[in-house]
This record gives structure tokens, C-alpha cells and sequence, in this order.
């Protein structure tokens, strides 16, 4: 950190030079001026002071006053008190109003203005650690709930799109069940995947199988259709007429691929009217 700002107000002249003198060895900058107006003045012109020490009685404004202004417009400054009057009315007075640091009587024993002044250098430091902490952590906090807004949007957008393909499964499944077309489907592995109620039906008639979703289709089903399937090993789709156990059918294969490789065919049949 760069050397301290330090104030000093007091109206005698002797008093100015005396702290001049005792802290000119202090890695402080240190500013003299002799009424609150002017040390008003100064703190409104520069950078910010981190210390302020003010005589309490002072022509016009006196320290208490100048005080409370500073501790009203500049609140981080830490605010000391000098006084040549034992008067505990001032002192309460300077406390409520100024919230000061420390009141220190005139005259002072050097050491502790030293000690006094340093020990207030530390706390503005701690004050202002403190400070840029509570900043930052409500920077982290604002930044965090705004990822928490974002994240609740986003789950919430992506509920809707899981709910609409979902609504959409339904949808085509119940369409899928209502159509005379028999449609049936293949995993890579030649496990039957789906059937609609046609396919059903169907493969009951052609193989008098009942349940067979979930079973290799080479069990399943009748040899015509197999040998239709293996066929979409090496071919996209596969159209064929077919007599299978003397029923006539129209047959459509269709095999899904994926850069990654084959992912399962599709089989839809129409039996001849």
C-alpha cells in the first residue's frame, strides 16, 4: 500500500507544527489546514484520506461537527479527536456524532499518538480487506445466482422439450396402433424392439406366436421375413411381395444407420387385399 493520508485540523498553528514534527519520520502524508472548512475543502479535493485528527474546540465549526460530516460523507475514514477540556459531554458528543475512533486529551504523550495513529492505519486496512472481500463475495454471489437462474431455465426448458417428446411418443405410438400398416422394430442385434397392435396380430396369424417383444427375431419370425431382414445387412431399404404361410404381403425394410455404424431396422407390412 502507498504511504497513509493523514489530516490534521486545529486552529492553533503550534499544535499543526508539534504533530508535523512528530510524525515527519512516519511513512504518512500528512496534510495540515487550521479550520474544519478547509479540511472539508481538502477531502473533497484529492484522493481519499485514510485518517482525519481534529482539535475539538475550533472558531465557527468545531470538531465534533467537522466530524460528523466527514463521518457522513467520507465513511471509512478513521476519525481521531484531540482536546485540551476534560468535558465528558464533548466526548459523548464526539463519539455519537463523529463516531470516532479514539479521543486523545492534550497535551498527548507522543508515543501513544504514535501508537494511536498506527493502530488506526490497521484498521482502515483490515476495514478495507473486509471491504473488498464482502465485495467480491457478492460479486460471486450475484454471478452464482445468475447461473442458477440460467441453469433453472435451461431444466426447465429442457423439461418442457422432454415433456413434448414424450406428449409427441404418445402421440405417434396411439397413431401407430390405429393404422392397418404392421410396423415392427429391430435393435442391431436382431432383438425385436417395438410392434404396433397390426404387427401383432399379424405375426400371430403368419407364426401363431403370441408374445415376442424382446425375443431375437429368428425365432419369431416366419423365414420370408428373416431372410427380408438380412438383406438390409448391406442394403438401405427393401421392398419385396411376399407369400408367407399363404398369406400375400407387401413388405418395406428400412435399416437406420449412424456414422457410428447400424442402430436397427424397421420392418412395415401390408397384407394383399
Amino acid at each position: 500500500m502507498n504511504a497513509a493520508r493523514v489530516l490534521c485540523v486545529d486552529d492553533e498553528v503550534n499544535v499543526l507544527k508539534a504533530l508535523r514534527r512528530l510524525l515527519m519520520d512516519e511513512n504518512y502524508e500528512l496534510f495540515t489546514v487550521s479550520s474544519g472548512q478547509d479540511g472539508l475543502q481538502l477531502l473533497e479535493a484529492g484522493e481519499p484520506f485514510q485518517i482525519v485528527i481534529s482539535d475539538y474546540r475550533m472558531p465557527e465549526m468545531n470538531g465534533v461537527d467537522f466530524l460528523a460530516q466527514v463521518c457522513e460523507r467520507w465513511p471509512d475514514t478513521i476519525r481521531i479527536v484531540l482536546s485540551g477540556y476534560a468535558d465528558t459531554a464533548a466526548i459523548v458528543d464526539a463519539i455519537n456524532q463523529g463516531q470516532i475512533y479514539k479521543f486523545i486529551a492534550k497535551p498527548w504523550n507522543d508515543d501513544e499518538l504514535k501508537v494511536t495513529i498506527n493502530n488506526a492505519i490497521e484498521l482502515w486496512r483490515l476495514n478495507s480487506e473486509n471491504k473488498r472481500l464482502n465485495e467480491e463475495l457478492h460479486a460471486a454471489n450475484e454471478e452464482l445466482q445468475t447461473i442458477n437462474e440460467n441453469l433453472e431455465k435451461l431444466v426447465e426448458e429442457r423439461t418442457n422439450e422432454l415433456q413434448f417428446q414424450i406428449e409427441a411418443l404418445v402421440y405417434s405410438q396411439t397413431l401407430l396402433n390405429r393404422l392397418p400398416l404392421a410396423v415392427m422394430g429391430f435393435d442391431n442385434t436382431g432383438l425385436i424392439v417395438y410392434s404396433n397392435e397390426a404387427a401383432l396380430r399379424l405375426v400371430k396369424t403368419l407364426s401363431k406366436s403370441d408374445a415376442f417383444l424382446g425375443e431375437n427375431r429368428n425365432h419369431s419370425l416366419p423365414r420370408e421375413l428373416n431372410e427380408l431382414l438380412d438383406r438390409l445387412a448391406s442394403e438401405q431399404n427393401v421392398r419385396a411381395d411376399l407369400s408367407v404361410a399363404g398369406v400375400g404381403i407387401w413388405a418395406l425394410g428400412h435399416s437406420l444407420v449412424s456414422p457410428g455404424g447400424p442402430k436397427g431396422q424397421i420392418l412395415a407390412l401390408v397384407t394383399k387385399s
